[in-house]
């Protein structure tokens, strides 16, 4: 007899998971429901949350680029990709660069290097990137 409960347990506990989604998706915004698959995809890859991070660490952060902004300077020019995983968003500054090929709002990035704090906003300079198509699993 405990065979065959523990049979319609695992049936049970997919039949809540189904459930629980669906009502997720009923009492959460939009804006909530993004964050928390992007904070599950974070998880997946093995990266840090970029509301975890720390000054001078070294990180391999992922999440959707925001905005990509060029901020021309004196003699250097500097790319800055917003890129936010559903807890923070994260400055990727590029100095010398105008553009970069593929990145731009809503493209899926992981980007790795050493963090540090700019006016409390945590940023990474040059760091090493690779475009994630389509948020892989």
């Amino acid at each position: 007899m405990a065979t065959a409960s523990s049979g319609t347990g695992t049936a049970d506990r997919r039949h809540r998971s189904i459930l629980g989604r669906l009502g997720e998706r009923l009492t959460k915004s939009e804006q909530q429901i993004e964050a928390a698959e992007l904070q599950e995809d974070t998880a997946r890859h093995g990266a840090t949350r970029m509301a975890d991070l720390h000054d001078r660490q070294v990180a391999t952060v992922t999440g959707t680029v925001r905005a990509v902004t060029l901020r021309p300077r004196v003699n250097v020019p500097a790319l800055v990709v917003d890129l936010y995983d559903g807890s923070r968003t994260i400055n990727l500054i590029w100095l010398g660069r105008r553009t970069i090929g593929g990145i731009e709002p809503g493209t899926y990035l992981r980007a790795t290097g050493r963090v540090t704090y700019v006016k409390g906003v945590p940023a990474i300079f040059n760091p090493a990137y690779e475009i994630v198509p389509t948020r892989a699993h």
